[in-house]
C-alpha cells in the first residue's frame, strides 16, 4: 500500500496545523481515541488491495482505491468510520443496529473500536463497489 499526497482541510484532531499524513493525524488525537483509530486503521489495511493509498482528505484519514474508499476520524465524544457509501451502511443495517449511523457515517465509542470482522466486511463491500465501476 502506498501513501498518497494529502489534501487540505481542517483536522478533526485538535492541533495547530492540519496533519499531512495519517501518522501525524493520529499523533494529534488524544487517548483513548488514538489507540482505537490505530486499530481501525490496521483492520482496514489488512483487507485493502496493495495498490490502495492512504492519506488525508478533507482533514481526515482516508484510504483511496479507485477514488475514495473509506475514512475515519476522532471527534470530541466519538470516533467515526465513513464507508463513503449509504448503500453499504444500508446493506449492513442489522449488523450496525448497536451503533449510531447516518447516511454515510458509523459512530462508535472513543475507547472501543468496531469489531474487526465488521470493519473488514464494510471495507470489502466498498472494494466490491469500486470493482464494479471499472
Amino acid at each position: 500500500m502506498k501513501k498518497a499526497k494529502s489534501g487540505s482541510g481542517s483536522a478533526a484532531a485538535k492541533s495547530h496545523a492540519a496533519p499531512t499524513d495519517i501518522d501525524r493525524y493520529l499523533a494529534g488525537v488524544p487517548e483513548p481515541a488514538r489507540g482505537t483509530l490505530a486499530r481501525v486503521r490496521a483492520m482496514i489495511r489488512s483487507v485493502v488491495p496493495a495498490e490502495a493509498t492512504e492519506g488525508i482528505s478533507y482533514g481526515i484519514p482516508t484510504f483511496k482505491y479507485k477514488g475514495s474508499l473509506v475514512a475515519f476520524a476522532a471527534f470530541k465524544n466519538h470516533c467515526s468510520l465513513f464507508p463513503m457509501s449509504g448503500s453499504v451502511i444500508e446493506a449492513f443495517k442489522k449488523e450496525l443496529k448497536d451503533f449510531q449511523t447516518s447516511k454515510g457515517t458509523l459512530r462508535f465509542p472513543l475507547d472501543k473500536p468496531l469489531p474487526a470482522a465488521l470493519v473488514k466486511k464494510l471495507v470489502r463491500a466498498r472494494i466490491a463497489q469500486k470493482e464494479e465501476k471499472k
